[in-house]
């Protein structure tokens, strides 16, 4: 059943990446960044909470085998993999910081590299449950893992980009060491209550539910929330640009508004081709880069981030030219 398990992983993974990459509507993230993210949490980060994991159990094994699995669980698994999966962000926020520009940035970046955890991770379970349990447990793992709790290590991670989001936007000392703490700690409270609910079972399911959806749906808030603010950083930083002659009064309104740059993107790709369907697309991606620049600019003063609007203004003014 290797075929079948990898199917099972792997579909349901596709639809949730697309989905999460779909959700990033006015800049998108670099693909190299994402897919970077992805593999991460694929390969190295759970290789190494296999082996973490495995070792830091084998004392609580030795008390007897449901002591190991619960404490292996609840007390070891969380924190071991909600800081190897973060190593990933945090290589981002250390790198590739300028690519963070508003709290949705983090929870993208985070639920790339939980995905794709998550979907190694059910391979083995899938392969397991069916060697061990037999067929029926095995549709039923697949229903709760891939898709009743098919978010959830995407949602663990989350937390900890978004607090490292928080610290790339604090102004004081104290916040910027505390947001990224702050962040991995909701994660792995999040991830241990889960591990716990399930391992206890019961009424203790109520908690699972409470505690994962709830994660969610205070997750969908903030995305909410975070392209509302996103749309009008565009409308306020870009007005001037329509002052300045760098676009015009049509191309700052439909820089904000995504159902208005899709229709765009669609009539450049009928007068223009693909060539011109890809300079609308880059260009009022460039039009919203600009915009969360001039934002940061005006919170910090940074030198860098006045250089970049410039060179964005250099490139906007020059997919003018390839759009028909």
């Amino acid at each position: 059943m290797i075929l079948p398990s990898l199917l099972a992983a792997i579909i349901p993974t596709g639809f949730y990446v697309t989905l999460i990459y779909w959700v990033d509507r006015y800049e998108k993230e670099p693909l190299r960044l994402v897919l970077a993210a992805f593999l991460w949490g694929a390969i190295p980060s759970i290789i190494a909470a296999f082996l973490f994991n495995t070792a830091l159990s084998i004392p609580f094994y030795l008390l007897s085998e449901g002591f190991g699995d619960f404490v292996g669980a609840v007390v070891i698994a969380p924190p071991v993999e909600e800081s190897l999966k973060g190593l990933a962000l945090l290589g981002i926020f250390v790198f590739w910081q300028h690519e963070l520009d508003s709290p949705l940035d983090g929870i993208i970046y985070g639920a790339m590299v939980g995905m794709g955890f998550a979907m190694v991770e059910n391979v083995f379970y899938f392969t397991r449950v069916y060697k061990e349990l037999g067929l029926a447990a095995w549709e039923v793992n697949i229903f709760m893992r891939a898709f009743l709790f098919g978010l959830n290590h995407a949602l663990f991670s989350s937390m900890t980009g978004l607090g490292l989001v928080a610290a790339r936007f604090a102004r004081g000392k104290i916040t910027r060491l505390a947001a990224p703490i702050a962040g991995w700690s909701v994660a792995v409270l999040l991830h241990a209550t889960h591990n716990a609910s399930a391992s206890i079972g019961g009424l203790f399911c109520v908690l699972l539910f409470l505690s994962d959806y709830g994660g969610l749906l205070l997750t969908f808030g903030i995305i909410a929330w975070a392209l509302w603010q996103e749309s009008r950083w565009i409308q306020n930083y870009l007005a001037e640009e329509v002052e300045h002659g760098l676009l015009t009064a049509q191309q700052w309104q439909t820089a904000s508004s995504t159902w208005k740059r899709a229709k765009q993107s669609l009539r450049q790709l009928s007068t223009g081709g693909f060539a011109g369907y890809r300079a609308s697309i880059r260009f009022y991606e460039h039009c919203a880069e600009l915009a969360y620049k001039k934002h940061q600019f005006s919170l910090f003063q940074r030198g860098r981030d006045q250089e970049r609007a410039e060179r964005l203004r250099t490139e906007i003014a020059a997919l003018q030219q390839r759009m028909t």
